[in-house]
């Protein structure tokens, strides 16, 4: 490994402070050493992800002048995981060990930025907030727990990291079949990638009495299925285990077995019913359906943040249905300052620019309603359920990675679900489970109420 000198202090110092991968790893560094722009490794818990992370960021800080993120899935992560987080070994934080002080200019605690005397930076970001940073684009980034990260960041940085000629760096444990394994699978056949899967069985980091013993207190703990799952997931990187609360997944997996997940064409002149859920910083997300018999199908599927009502009237317009009912959830009825003299809730705008009739559906918040009426309804009413594998695909694989937090002190599933970007298309669909059947039968909707046009009226 070539250690990196910096005269930006009187004394020349070594980058990074000594640290030598292990053997193991040499083959993830040596690629990114040599100029290597995109890689995935697949690696086992403890492994050091994140070490190499950082410590090829050093080598990089000191070479070329520009922005470094390193991004977790969520950003309230990002203090307990990386910038507060302590080597065992040497009772150092992570980052004064990959980024020694003599080489910093400032370091911001508060949104966790270091500045170096160069004129490089790097930060921790979160794939939930990555677009609401300000200041130069990066031209090297760090994906970490990549699996768990929300998928639609890679595209909006993907295109910067193109122009400038930056690294792409994607590190993470398995977590079922989702993108982490579809962008590894294409990794294995771009020459231009490296692509990696690194066992535990594989490494030094346990032995074999050690990966037993986890083994065997891991099953003790979860029983048998989940256990084993659990222990093939972390450790065996398995792509096939259960994802430890995820309150749909089996069901999702059912459906794909079945063949439930396929193309499903939209059947002209029949109505296409729509289902909400409400954000502005947080998505907006929207499920269309069309009833079919007994079946319910889902042929498309559309999300956004930051915009406002009338972009999504006008996503809507564009798509070439006949609407039925739109079922928002019971924020809808929330009133806000508006334009008008008067406060109007979401449902009296969303109406009067044309979505319409908006039905509001008494979806609470209440996480023993959620578990006891509301996941019990999504469960009985997937079986139903077909949906277009290419319109839905991100909300299907939200639907399927949707799972309560988990404590990571007391090793228990909280009684309360992980608010990321699963969160949104599945509460969305919360609001078909509960709010479909509720309102079958409605009222006939009378647009003389309002001065636009009806052009989404049925």
């Amino acid at each position: 490994m070539k250690q990196q000198g910096y005269k930006g202090s009187n004394r020349k110092i070594r980058i990074p402070n000594n640290w030598v991968p292990r053997e193991d790893q040499l083959p993830l560094w040596l690629y990114l050493e040599g100029g290597g722009k995109r890689a995935i490794e697949i690696a086992h818990r403890r492994w050091g992800k994140d070490d190499v992370a950082l410590h090829f960021t050093a080598t990089q800080v000191v070479q070329r002048v520009g922005n470094y993120w390193h991004m977790l899935p969520m950003y309230a992560q990002c203090r307990k995981s990386v910038w507060d987080a302590v080597n065992p070994r040497s009772g150092k934080r992570r980052i004064d060990e990959a980024f020694p002080l003599e080489i910093r200019e400032k370091t911001r605690e508060n949104d966790m930025f270091i500045g170096f005397k160069n004129g490089a930076s790097w930060q921790l970001v979160g794939s939930d907030n990555f677009n609401a940073l300000v200041g130069s684009p990066p031209i090297g980034i760090i994906a970490s727990e990549w699996a768990l990260a929300d998928p639609l960041c890679w595209p909006y940085i993907m295109p910067i990291l193109e122009e400038n000629n930056g690294f792409a760096l994607f590190i993470t444990t398995s977590r079922g079949n989702n993108h982490a394994k579809t962008m590894l699978d294409h990794g294995m056949q771009d020459p231009k990638w490296f692509a990696e899967v690194t066992k535990a069985d594989q490494t030094p980091v346990f032995t074999k009495e050690q990966l037993s013993g986890i083994r065997t207190e891991l099953v003790a703990i979860w029983g048998d299925d989940l256990g084993e799952a659990l222990y093939q997931q972390e450790y065996m990187c398995s792509f096939e285990g259960a994802i430890m609360g995820a309150y749909f997944g089996k069901q999702i997996r059912e459906a794909r077995a079945d063949k439930r997940i396929t193309n499903v064409p939209h059947q002209t002149g029949q109505e296409v019913h729509t289902f909400w859920d409400l954000g502005v910083d947080d998505s907006t997300t929207i499920w269309f359906m069309q009833e079919n018999g007994k079946s319910y199908h889902f042929i498309d599927y559309y999300e956004n943040t930051g915009m406002g009502l009338e972009h999504y009237a006008k996503v809507l317009k564009e798509k070439p249905y006949i609407y039925g009912n739109h079922h928002m959830p019971h924020d809808a009825n929330q009133r806000e300052l508006t334009n008008s003299e008067l406060a109007m809730s979401k449902k009296e705008m969303a109406e009067r620019i044309g979505i319409r009739p908006v039905l509001v559906v008494n979806r609470m918040r209440n996480m023993d309603v959620f578990m006891q009426v509301q996941v019990p309804a999504v469960r009985n009413v997937l079986s139903s359920c077909w949906f277009d594998k290419d319109k839905c695909a991100r909300g299907i694989n939200a639907l399927e990675y949707f799972q309560a937090e988990f404590d990571d002190d007391k090793k228990v599933l909280k009684q309360r679900y992980l608010h990321n970007w699963c969160s949104h298309a599945s509460t969305a669909f919360i609001t078909f489970a509960v709010g479909y059947e509720q309102h079958a039968v409605s009222k006939p909707f009378d647009p003389s109420k309002f001065l636009t046009s009806n052009w989404m009226a049925a």
